[in-house]
């Protein structure tokens, strides 16, 4: 009897379809040397789960062979839970290779979560995971609630339900300061009762929808994050996700033919925590966000607005722009088109809902877009793997794909009204919180081209600085911020004077330990508040130094002579604790060369080296000079 597997399957619609699949399957094996940016290309595919199987085993054959580099980036991945899991790896695998990131896998064995956790001998303690995923069945999560329970016995089967549920996590947080992601359970139970279902007590379709708004709540408090299949699955069907068949067989909860769409959601949340998801969305303009070439018909030709299904369909995406912007997602614009003619609808047509306030980057030309993509990486001072390209084009679309891989560009529909929803399920922007500082983003990048306006008028970069009016406020790690620190650790790579990142539970054991000084540091001046930049994570060497155990900043204020006003707070800082010198470290990496002569340039002197390649610099309080720095600096609680 058929199981099911040759039925439909979730996919990726936003990934192209494979290019020449066989060839480059062929050219995998050759035994040649594969650089991670030609096989991110070819995991950027949408691949079905047979492919997805297949390019697992060469990418791992390609390896053991010595035949491929390993991708920049690298994560150990727990997969732990009550039903099977060993099918998911390859699914997870590829979607890493797709993100630029070596995804090594630990398959826990069927239902021995809890051993793994927590026995000393375990497995997985040799693993040492940067991440787990705890995932247990919707049979497992019931099955202390009976067939007749009155609503007294279901509130008890949830509480200790939720409180095991809670073990786990805190095992997985102190064992191995990973990074703990929780699978919701999958909505497999038939209604026993109908519409009204939440009135039954022992219905277990209830007691998983409790259980759900339950934890979302529990994970705030815990620092779980989250993977919930939901939203796909009430696009997709249960049916695309689970199969009873093989779950009565092999106990797969999730079916084997949606593991590629299962490893990409997990993997986006990897990616979120480290810092690594996409940060600016640069869109086209004729036929994205508006029906018609406005260089033909003008602005007010251009399809857009209510009483049009098309000119709404286009409304409806920069609704979805407008959305993404209000909680950080940098918006910017690459067309080709003749410079005021791109802009005019955004000045003058009445249904236009994005303007030009809006957009950070503004690049209309005629020139190719490779090039005005990059240009607009370098204007915001991102990577070019920070955007996101939305085209309705074909051809733009696949050259783009052509000479910048790196950056996503998602494959469109030709309906405009399913632009957003496509966007929405490729999950480039995975987020896992929203701070303060997220919902100012979008506004200090918009503040950012009045400074360069302002700079444009200064001959003179110390009259430009002074000109500015910049006030730094600094202090100590605040739990408020905890969130916020955590991600600029995960996202800032230039200037990161080590390479090393920190997530929230770091940041508070920096807050806990009475040896250390954690400092964050805020900027604003005459166009705006920056939000927290930078933080400097030291070290209490009594009785000699403070030692600097990483510093790091954003890339938004770099040429500030923000730097140099944090090491006027470290110096008074190190001065006020009895100690006679600040000891900083640089470790470089394939991302910070931007820094590698930092403390050189603020007056330190090499010292030593580190057993791991890093270099020691040290700078008396005696011997410092303060010049002067067009900044005021100012304690927060002063």
């Amino acid at each position: 009897m058929s199981v099911g597997l040759t039925r439909m399957a979730p996919d990726l619609p936003w990934l192209p379809e494979p290019d020449d699949w066989v060839g480059q399957m062929q050219a995998l094996s050759s035994g040649q040397p594969v650089n991670p940016v030609a096989l991110s290309r070819l995991a950027s595919s949408n691949l079905d789960f047979v492919r997805t199987a297949a390019l697992d085993r060469a990418v791992m054959t390609a390896r053991a062979q010595g035949w491929l580099a390993s991708p920049p980036h690298a994560c150990r991945l727990a997969m732990l839970g009550s039903a099977t899991v060993s099918h998911l790896g390859a699914g997870i695998r590829v979607a890493g290779l797709r993100r630029f990131m070596d995804v090594e896998v630990y398959e826990g064995a069927y239902g021995q979560y809890w051993r793994d956790i927590f026995e000393e001998a375990s497995s997985l303690a040799g693993f040492a995971p940067t991440a787990a995923l705890l995932s247990l069945d919707p049979w497992h999560l019931t099955a202390g609630l009976p067939p007749d329970a009155t609503p007294e016995q279901r509130d008890r089967a949830l509480r200790e339900m939720l409180e095991h549920i809670v073990h786990c996590w805190g095992g997985l947080q102190d064992r191995f300061h990973c990074q703990v992601i929780h699978q919701l359970p999958l909505p497999v139970f038939a209604p026993d009762l109908g519409a009204n279902e939440h009135r039954l007590a022992a219905s277990r379709a209830d007691f998983l929808r409790r259980l759900g708004f339950a934890l979302r709540e529990l994970s705030d408090t815990h620092g779980v994050d989250l993977l919930s299949l939901d939203a796909a699955i009430e696009q997709d069907g249960c049916a695309l996700w689970h199969n009873r068949a093989l779950w009565m067989r092999a106990k797969q909860e999730i079916s084997p033919v949606a593991a590629p769409a299962f490893g990409d959601r997990l993997v986006r949340l990897v990616t979120a925590k480290a810092g690594r998801a996409a940060k600016c969305l640069v869109l086209d303009l004729d036929n994205t966000l508006w029906g018609g070439e406005v260089g033909e018909c003008g602005p007010e030709g251009i399809d857009l607005g209510q009483g049009s299904a098309t000119g709404e369909a286009f409304l409806a995406v920069q609704h979805y722009a407008l959305t993404l912007n209000a909680r950080g997602v940098v918006l910017a614009v690459c067309s080709k088109n003749d410079a005021d003619k791109a802009m005019a609808p955004f000045e003058i047509h009445p249904e236009m809902l994005l303007r030009a306030h809006h957009i950070a980057s503004f690049r209309a030309g005629w020139g190719p877009k490779p090039d005005a993509l990059r240009e607009i990486a370098a204007e915001l001072n991102l990577g070019l793997d920070a955007l996101v390209f939305l085209d309705d084009s074909a051809f733009e679309r696949g050259l783009v794909r052509a000479e910048l891989p790196e950056v996503a560009v998602p494959e469109l529909p030709d309906d405009p009204a399913f632009y957003p929803m496509r966007l929405a399920d490729a999950g480039y922007f995975e987020g896992l919180t929203v701070t303060r500082d997220d919902s100012n983003r979008a506004a200090s990048y918009q503040a950012n081209r009045q400074r360069n306006e302002l700079k444009a008028t200064h001959t003179d970069l110390g009259a430009y600085l002074a000109d500015l009016g910049m006030e730094m406020v600094w202090s100590p790690f605040a739990a408020t911020d905890l969130n916020r620190l955590a991600q600029l650790s995960g996202r800032t790579n230039q200037f990161n004077l080590t390479g090393r990142r920190r997530d929230r539970e770091a940041m508070q054991a920096v807050m806990d330990d009475p040896t250390m000084l954690g400092l964050q540091f805020r900027l604003r001046d005459r166009f705006g508040d920056n939000g927290l930049i930078a933080f400097a994570i030291t070290r209490i060497d009594a009785p000699t130094c403070l030692y600097i155990e990483n510093l790091q900043m954003s890339c938004r204020v770099l040429g500030r002579r923000v730097e140099e006003a944090i090491l006027a707070v470290l110096m008074a800082q190190a001065q006020s604790l009895g100690l006679s010198a600040l000891v900083g470290e640089y470790v470089p990496s394939t991302r910070n060369g931007l820094v590698g002569d930092l403390y050189p340039r603020l007056g330190f002197s090499q010292t030593s080296m580190t057993p791991d390649g890093g270099r020691l610099y040290t700078l008396t309080t005696d011997t410092c000079e303060h010049s002067y720095v067009p900044i005021r600096i100012q304690r927060a609680d002063a």
